[in-house]
């Protein structure tokens, strides 16, 4: 398990004014790290700006710090004397403005992804974490940072999002050990808990019930499909981000190895999101189709396709590996 590279460390200390990136269509890992690494560095004296592709979801609205999130890319000529991506590992998942974004000097990229596509000036990845947010927090322990209430909050939150309530094989000792710190700072697990799972519209919940009914088993029951479509959508007047933590019903099955979730999106492309247990690696089958993730967890998005067609290419991928 490795610690921050001194450069890094260095850098951050000297800085002034600090761009903070996550990856587009954050999910509690990246918005919950983003936040609590602003909130630590303005507790250093230092100018944060937190920057966000889109506004944040209904899902996570809940994490302190929202409000400091910014929707506008900052002007190539803004001087920032530091940028930080916390969990991104690709420079296409910055979103639209990847090219604005890196372009700020030196450029500095924390992430945990397996598979992490080199794209800044300096990294601190970790594959063997269980979340940003873990490294996020040991980040601050370095920097001498006094962990308070909010940020123990968003770390908290982070580490439960990637872990999967703790129950993911990249739990590790460590990753207790950093959760149960963060509870003497006031978080309650049982809160963040409600705030995650127990937050369902009655729209959300009429979805649910729509996708389900899309289940499909191959390979002796080892390999599950779920989806949803743009028509699902409209009917129930969900969103689809009341799709989150879909995937972990099909997932929760016994016989099931691999749960995949197909998805149209309104930009008419099919976003797949994939969940393994044991030894299939999905981060490799992503990357097979320019994605990319966990060893565990990964996921791509394809244009011109169609659900039935990537879930037969996907099936040609994943027979051999169940």
């Amino acid at each position: 398990m490795s610690q921050p590279p001194a450069e890094i460390i260095k850098l951050i200390k000297a800085a002034n004014r600090v761009l903070i990136s996550t990856h587009i269509f954050p999910d509690g890992d990246a918005l919950g790290s983003q936040l609590a690494l602003g909130y630590a560095l303005e507790s250093l004296g230092k100018e944060v700006y937190l920057y966000s592709e889109e506004p944040v979801s209904y899902i996570l609205d809940f994490l302190p710090g929202c409000d400091k999130l910014i929707t506008f890319l900052p002007e190539r000529n803004d001087h920032f004397d530091c940028a930080i991506s916390v969990d991104c590992g690709d420079s296409r998942r910055l979103g639209a403005g990847a090219d604005d974004l890196i372009c700020h000097s030196p450029f500095i990229a924390i992430d945990h992804h397996t598979g992490h596509q080199k794209f800044a000036d300096i990294s601190w990845v970790d594959q063997h974490r269980s979340s940003s947010g873990e490294m996020i927090y040991d980040l601050c322990r370095i920097l001498g940072v006094k962990l308070t209430y909010e940020m123990a909050f968003c770390l908290y939150t982070a580490i439960l999002a990637d872990t999967g309530s703790f129950k993911y094989e990249n739990t590790s000792p460590h990753t207790m050990r950093v959760a149960a710190d963060l509870l003497e700072y006031g978080v309650k697990p049982a809160e963040i808990c409600g705030y995650i799972f127990d937050n369902y519209s009655i729209n959300r919940l009429r979805l649910l019930q729509e996708v389900l009914a899309t289940l499909e088993l191959f390979a002796d029951d080892a390999i599950a499909f779920i989806h949803v479509t743009n028509e699902l959508f409209d009917r129930t007047g969900a969103l689809p981000a009341d799709t989150e933590l879909f995937i972990n019903f099909p997932r929760s099955l016994k016989s099931v190895k691999v749960a995949i979730f197909l998805k149209e999106t309104v930009d008419d492309l099919i976003s797949v999101s994939m969940r393994a247990k044991g030894e299939v690696d999905v981060a490799t089958v992503a990357r097979a189709f320019g994605g990319g993730g966990h060893v565990n967890a990964a996921g791509f998005k394809l244009p011109d396709t169609t659900i039935d067609d990537v879930r037969q290419d996907l099936l040609k991928k994943l027979l051999p590996l169940v």
